[in-house]
């Protein structure tokens, strides 16, 4: 029997928007702090410290209110602990004692370790520290992706996008808070400083020809040349709106695009439950649809991975149908 939907102003939903709050101040203070130069480099250490501190902030945060609450995270910390990477270690102790937490190295691996469940259970969070590393370095978007489940249904999702505005046309905005409790809507408040939440909606057009659709920046992630073939079948001509992470979902959840597609790039890839579930339940809640590309609901019974979909498709709804008998037409 599925459980009751979390109140707005139940304890899981204040605790994931404040976890996810301090993540953001996490990642954005690290950001800050490597000049652009060193960010358009190869070298990775400003993602890496900003993807183990917004875990261990996220893990401290949910340990504190739910302590038998599984997670299911990317990050562990093994790779922290040898004497090469100390210093990724050090820099993540300072950046989180900057944010007035106080902790040793050692507690901060042991929250970092607070997501390393993996299997399934009746009740337990999935965590992205950081959903699109490229764009965090490119100054592109990025998210903090945090989700509820409870007996395989998503309760509750919130995304963090620092550099996406929290509205539409505001474009001094710091960044966006975006989240949504199942049976209650679809929500966005500024990361900093206070303002009531907004309810967004699904774009209301049911044309796909004024549509517009998104994708990922990298082409590795999904199948760019099947989505073009798609868009061409249904009548979209708009360019495709091309970001990194899930704040693709919080633009169709927002109206701004109609389309969403995550195409498997090869036939046994499968994707993992935190790069969509908090994303997921934004575009439901905002009167969107979303399914595998074979049209079957997203189950996320099967531990880190969607073992039994393939791809994703994020929708407005109005045309979802046709997109993915599009989609068995041209062979995905």
């Amino acid at each position: 029997m599925n459980s009751p939907s979390l109140s707005l102003t139940s304890a899981e939903l204040v605790t994931a928007l404040a976890a996810v709050r301090a993540a953001a101040a996490v990642c954005q203070s690290i950001r800050a702090s490597f000049s652009p130069d060193s960010l358009a480099k190869s070298d990775r250490s400003p993602v890496t410290i900003a993807d183990f501190g917004s875990q261990a902030v996220v893990c401290r945060e949910l340990s504190h209110t739910f302590p038998h609450d599984p997670i299911i995270a990317e990050e562990d910390s093994a790779i922290l602990q040898n004497e090469e990477h100390a210093p990724f270690l050090h820099r993540i102790h300072e950046e989180i004692c900057r944010q007035c937490i106080e902790a040793s190295p050692d507690q901060i691996c042991h929250w970092i370790d607070r997501g390393n469940a993996s299997e399934f259970s009746d009740r337990f969070w999935t965590l992205d520290p950081i959903d699109g590393t490229k764009g965090f370095l490119r100054g592109g978007q990025y998210a903090i992706a945090l989700a509820l489940i409870v007996n395989g249904q998503i309760e509750l999702g919130v995304l963090g996008c620092p550099q996406l505005p929290w509205q539409s046309d505001d474009t001094e905005s710091t960044g966006g808070l975006f989240y949504a409790v199942r049976g209650q809507g679809a929500y966005a408040l500024p990361l900093v400083g206070d303002a009531e939440p907004q309810q967004i909606f699904v774009n209301q057009s049911a044309n796909p020809q004024i549509g517009r659709f998104c994708e990922s920046v990298e082409s590795g992630h999904s199948a760019q040349d099947t989505a073009a073939l798609l868009a061409s079948k249904l009548g979209i001509s708009r360019s495709p709106l091309r970001m990194d992470s899930q704040a693709k979902y919080a633009t169709v959840a927002r109206g701004e695009a109609d389309l969403y597609l995550r195409l498997p790039t090869r036939a046994d890839y499968r994707e993992m439950i935190w790069d969509h579930a908090g994303g997921a339940i934004l575009v439901e809640e905002a009167g969107g649809r979303v399914t595998d590309v074979d049209g079957h609901p997203l189950d996320f019974r099967k531990g880190r991975q969607l073992l039994a979909n393939r791809g994703v498709v994020a929708s407005s709804g109005h045309y979802h149908d046709a997109v993915i008998a599009t989609l068995q037409e041209i062979g995905v």
